[in-house]
């Protein structure tokens, strides 16, 4: 693996691993909490909301070299694919070919990051796609009802604001929007790159380098980004500075409380319960809540959860512990659908396994055989060369480095009963537990 950073400020890493296949990530540290959710100036970023994954989108209509219909075929013709996506903190653009077409799949990531044109007509047509995505979006309570418990849980700060936006905010934004957007955020120093390929890392390494000389040689693109949040502290723009959002305040007013149930007039009820969680900084604390998140409802089905509300009791589909880790804080949420008679019963289930991982430590057996399992899904999951390349492009990004194996499965170990115990009373300790159900 080499990892560097070129001249120009871009961090990247190469590794060379696979057959055939060819993986390329290009990362950008914005997202949806650099916009104007709050609807401040002193607290808030000044774009709508929505602008992050209208960007993502817009891309992909045009650049000065290439037209909407010629950069949706491209890759298409060589077999590989083409993909984005929008988070609250990153925009990532990804591509697989085959591994002879890797230095034009990687091209083109840098020709869309650095070249969209925005035309005003694919704007207005886009526009029409994402209110259509919006309006579906509510037509599934499970992802919506996650969106709401985050926005509610976060409110007041900036990562309370949904990923698609409102209604209302996309219908007002404008291509110049998305151009400023791009000058202040698509910038060397906000990004990293990763490729997985069977091509010699020094072959891959040269390639980022030549691609980083073509496209951020003017200067333009190198300007120091904007400020994310008023409140924050000088932000370095130094090659291999800290993250941009690593300086971010402490959110000790977090999380916000609520008992708040919607009726949906949905066929089956859907619930979600969690509280704040452990940023991606707090390292020890983040391997500890990560490790029990997998031990309570886990993709497993002997995870705590599945086991008893699935396996044994069938009252639900599927009941789901997921960790979400951000820059300055996190979120851990437990999330099922069940039939509404059985509703209390999962509920009370849940609580009564979440005050047993507060009260009792784990035997020592049991977290042997949870943190062998968790090592061999991480495992499995690296070998698969698209996970892996945006894997290590967000490792680059947000800590400046890309942990190995070795190192990811030392941490695992390291983890003790106590530090278990630890994290379900402060992640769920009762006086933090918020709620939100819809039936």
């Amino acid at each position: 693996m080499i990892c560097s950073t070129t001249a120009e400020g871009l961090r990247y890493v190469v590794l060379k691993e696979g057959k055939r296949a060819a993986y390329c990530a290009l990362s950008i540290n914005c997202g949806t909490r650099v916009e104007n959710v709050l609807k401040t100036s002193s607290k808030g970023g000044r774009y709508p909301s929505g602008t992050a994954h209208f960007v993502e989108h817009a891309l992909f209509k045009g650049t000065a070299r290439h037209s909407a219909q010629e950069i949706n075929g491209y890759l298409e013709r060589l077999g590989g694919e083409l993909n984005a996506y929008t988070t609250k903190e990153e925009i990532v653009l990804h591509s697989t070919v085959l591994s002879e077409d890797l230095r034009k799949a990687a091209d083109l990531l840098f020709e869309l990051a650095t070249e969209p044109l925005f035309p005003d007509g694919e704007v207005q047509k886009e526009k029409t796609v994402i209110l259509e995505e919006i309006a579906s979006y509510k037509d599934s309570p499970a992802d919506d009802i996650y969106d709401r418990f985050e926005s509610m849980l976060f409110e007041g700060h900036p990562l309370c604001g949904t990923i698609l936006g409102t209604a209302a905010s996309v219908k007002g934004l404008e291509a110049e929007n998305l151009r400023e957007y791009v000058r202040e955020f698509f910038v060397p120093s906000r990004m990293a790159v990763a490729l997985v390929s069977p091509l010699e890392e020094s072959q891959m390494a040269l390639m980022v380098e030549e691609l980083s000389r073509e496209y951020f040689r003017s200067g333009e693109h190198s300007l120091k980004p904007g400020i994310v949040n008023s409140d924050l502290a000088e932000v370095k723009a130094n090659p291999g500075a800290e993250p941009v959002f690593a300086s971010l305040p402490a959110t000790s007013a977090l999380p916000n409380l609520f008992d708040k149930t919607i009726n949906r007039h949905t066929h089956q009820a859907n619930c979600i319960l969690g509280s704040t969680a452990p940023s991606l900084y707090r390292e020890q604390e983040r391997i500890a809540a990560s490790l029990m998140a997998n031990i309570l409802g886990g993709p497993a089905s002997n995870s705590i959860l599945n086991s008893l509300l699935r396996e044994k009791n069938g009252w639900v589909y599927n009941v789901e512990c997921n960790y979400t880790q951000y820059a300055d804080t996190g979120m851990m949420a437990v999330s099922f659908g069940c039939d509404r008679e059985r509703l209390d019963d999962c509920i009370a289930a849940i609580y009564g396994e979440l005050e047993r991982l507060r009260d009792c430590p784990m035997d020592e057996d049991a977290l042997a055989a949870a943190k062998k399992q968790l090592k061999g899904q991480l495992a499995i999951a690296s070998d698969n060369g698209e996970s892996q390349a945006l894997s290590m492009g967000k490792s680059l990004l947000v800590f400046g480095r890309v942990y190995d194996d070795e190192t990811i499965c030392r941490q695992i170990d390291a983890v003790t009963p106590q530090d278990i115990q630890a994290s379900a009373r402060a992640i769920f300790a009762p006086d933090r537990l918020s709620k939100l159900v819809y039936l």
